[in-house]
Parts: structure tokens; sequence; C-alpha cells
């Protein structure tokens, strides 16, 4: 069921991307400084998007490469409690008296 709701997002989202690009058929120039270059304006949204995307993500990836570290140093901490409190339970109990 969760893949057909995002198949049909994915669909909703192209079929939208493809009004707008039929509605928007004109040209729009860039000027870099060393030239200039002319896209369709569905085009120049596309690559902004693609862009975007791909900063997003990229500035995430920080976060997420943390997160990963610290969830495995702590699993290795929990294994470690688990092992030593196993071998505690072993252990014969002393009375005190």
């Amino acid at each position: 069921m969760k893949r057909f709701v995002w198949l049909l997002l994915v669909l909703i989202v192209i079929a939208i991307g493809l009004s707008f690009a039929m509605l928007n058929p004109g040209d729009a120039p860039l000027d870099f400084y060393f030239g200039e270059l002319t896209l369709p304006i569905s085009l120049w949204l596309v690559i902004a998007l693609a862009l975007g995307a791909l900063l997003g993500m990229g500035a995430a990836m920080g976060v997420i490469v943390r997160q990963r570290w610290q969830i495995a140093r702590l699993r290795k901490e929990a294994e470690t409690s688990r092992s030593e409190l196993s071998e505690l339970r072993k252990l014969p109990i002393r009375n005190s008296h």
C-alpha cells in the first residue's frame, strides 16, 4: 500500500511538471560571466530543483554520518553492558553475615 501511495505521488508530480512545461514553453536566457545559455523555463526550474536537492542532501550527510557513528558506539556499549550483566548474574551470591 505504501509503495502504491509513493507511485501515485510521483505520477502526480510528473503530471504537474509536464503541464507546467506545456503552459510555459518560452525560453529564458541565463547570463554567466563567460557566456549566455538559453533553455526553456521548465528546464531551468528542474535544474534548480536538482541542484537544491543535491545541496540539501550534501548538507544533511554530515549529520547522518555523525548519528550513525553514535548509534554504532551506543550499540557497542549496550552489548558490552549486556555481556557484563550476564557475567555478573553467573557469580554466586555471598551472605554478608
